[in-house]
């Protein structure tokens, strides 16, 4: 005899199936949480004392989890240092690109991207730390993929002041013999300067000499004409 037409229309195991989705979910989500606090426990522990210093027992230790427990979501430890670059970047631009370009295009702009970088490099008590200059000199004679990255991501940030700067050339805000690439070199010294004497030295009044830095070095390319 054939089963009645009821009987057919009931998907065989539905309930235990849905249940398995569902641990199915929450395993996911739970890894992705834990992938997600294993970067940020990464990008502080490079932003405080170096990418070099990143291991995947460190990182462990730092979180309460097992080592095998990192290792199976990162994969190695290259590819931790990669997803720190990402992460970095990303906040990076968050925290500083961003917020400026709510300002006026030119001199107010590159203003408050300077600004907003002193202010996050110099942060010694939130471990955001420079990864970019201080990569820089970690990786400046180690040719590797993760090199590649952060020169990458160095280029694109000095890229996007010079056209800043370009900007601020455009609305008549320096002086019109101003070169650009000169101009981002110096700010960027200033920088450097800034981690020796904050991060190195603990010097409280580097950010208050830096912005004075900055005051003076802008002031010799300001346009006569320009008034803020």
């Amino acid at each position: 005899m054939y089963p009645s037409p009821g009987k057919l229309k009931q998907p065989p195991h539905f309930s235990h199936d849905r249940a398995k989705f569902a641990r199915m979910t929450a395993k996911t989500e739970k890894s992705e949480l834990t992938f997600a606090a294993i970067v940020d426990a990464a990008v502080d522990m490079a932003a405080a004392q170096g990418m070099e210093s990143l291991s995947l027992g460190q990182v462990a230790k730092h979180l309460g989890i097992s080592k095998s427990g990192v290792f199976s979501r990162v994969g190695s430890l290259e590819a931790l240092q990669q997803a720190v670059l990402d992460e970095y970047d990303r906040r990076f631009v968050a925290a500083v690109f961003t917020p400026a370009m709510a300002y006026p295009r030119g001199l107010p702009r590159l203003n408050a991207l300077v600004s907003l970088w002193v202010d996050r490099a110099s942060n010694v008590e939130l471990l955001t730390g420079c990864i970019y200059v201080a990569g820089a000199f970690e990786y400046d004679d180690v040719e590797s993929p993760l090199r590649a990255v952060l020169e990458s991501n160095l280029r694109r940030w000095r890229a996007s002041m010079v056209r800043t700067v370009n900007q601020a050339l455009e609305a008549g805000h320096l002086r019109p013999d101003t070169d650009p690439e000169q101009l981002v070199f110096e700010v960027y010294s200033l920088m450097i300067g800034l981690m020796h004497d904050a991060r190195f030295l603990r010097d409280p009044n580097a950010p208050a000499r830096v912005r004075a830095a900055y005051d003076r070095l802008i002031s010799t390319y300001r346009s006569f004409t320009y008034l803020e």
